[in-house]
């Protein structure tokens, strides 16, 4: 099995309240001052705090094109995971030049190449080394890429692949759209970038005991979801499908599937000793304890993350596992990482510490 030998989150410069960042967008969604009163009640309703943004938050008055606003997002989408990669590998006493297998996965921009291909020269990694991009999974991504990273490196025992994420949501802004969806969204997501280092098992036993082993992953996708969440391509950029079905979608199905998942495992909820949840926002978080059935504090890194920088898409979980891998852990500890996206999907990523 697969082990998780470090993780390292990176955050844009620029930091708002969420009370600066609403008085800002306000204006731009509508002139209508009940609308504006809406949109403050939903945003002082998120949960969020603070969140970081790629750029100072006066340039997001200015209005761009979709060609001008992804030209931005491929310069800043590079910057934040080289970042994020080179800490990562930093941290796990490797190279770039150790790395053999790369994946590559955003939602909120697109690149020809693709930034993990413009990191490769400028890191210094192997003109061999393997890339994947991947595209479309939203915030589902990150527990998906450790997933699949996963897979690869059970056929490559002594190999070491790294996955990472970026997400400039906030470079999908949407001025004039005063649709309920978007006025969530733009009290919701901020943006990050996070890597992860992961080694094949011949590998790891050459290598200090860092992070958890991957033992196990699921991929769930549920039927007739398509309309519930994603982006929608349109002439002004990527424009967000977002609607309330995603809590009852949680609510319906989760506690069914994450027991079977863990009984394939031989394991319960009470076998659990931390969880890693994507923070979809207040009421994700809220459906995924009750559906669980989860005690007082079980998510609190989830809602921790939530508050201090908002949803970050794919690198939220990421950044949350991050946090995880500070605290010591027992040997034989086990961690249930999971995530939605859009479909809606899932993905559960079930970890263990070694001795």
């Amino acid at each position: 099995m697969a082990r998780i030998a470090a993780v390292a989150p990176a955050l844009p410069a620029f930091r708002y309240t969420q009370a600066e960042i609403t008085e800002v967008i306000a204006p731009l969604l509508t002139s209508d001052r009940s609308k504006q009163a809406v949109l403050r009640r939903l945003h002082a309703g998120s949960k969020v705090d603070t969140r970081h943004l790629v750029q100072p938050i006066e340039q997001y008055v200015e209005r761009r094109s979709f060609t001008d606003s992804n030209a931005i997002f491929v310069e800043k989408a590079a910057e934040l995971t080289g970042q994020a990669l080179m800490d990562a590998l930093a941290r796990a006493g490797l190279k770039p030049t150790d790395i053999d297998y790369i994946m590559f996965t955003t939602v909120t921009g697109i690149s020809a190449m693709s930034i993990e291909g413009l990191l490769v020269s400028r890191l210094g990694m192997r003109p061999d080394v393997k890339r994947v991009p991947m595209y479309g999974l939203g915030c589902v991504a990150g527990a998906s890429g450790i997933a699949r990273v996963n897979d690869y490196l059970a056929g490559h025992p002594h190999d070491v692949a790294v996955l990472i994420s970026v997400e400039l949501c906030s470079l999908t802004f949407q001025p004039d759209d005063d649709s309920t969806a978007n006025m969530v969204a733009t009290g919701l997501f901020g943006d990050g970038a996070a890597a992860v280092v992961m080694v094949g098992d011949e590998r790891a036993k050459r290598m200090p005991v860092t992070g958890p082993d991957v033992v196990a992953t699921r991929s769930q996708l549920y039927p007739d979801t398509e309309d519930v969440i994603g982006f929608l391509a349109t002439t002004t950029g990527f424009r967000i499908l977002l609607t309330p079905r995603v809590a009852e979608i949680i609510e319906a199905n989760f506690d069914t599937d994450v027991l079977s998942f863990l009984d394939s495992n031989d394991l319960d909820p009470s076998g659990v000793d931390s969880w890693v949840a994507h923070p979809g926002g207040p009421r994700v978080l809220e459906a995924f304890e009750t559906s669980l059935g989860l005690g007082d504090g079980a998510l609190d890194r989830s809602w921790k993350s939530l508050a201090a920088v908002g949803n970050l898409s794919s690198a939220s979980v990421l950044h949350i596992l991050a946090d995880q891998l500070e605290v010591p852990q027992g040997a034989g500890d086990t961690t249930l990482l999971f995530a939605l996206g859009p479909g809606v999907s899932a993905e559960f990523v079930l970890m263990r510490w070694p001795s």
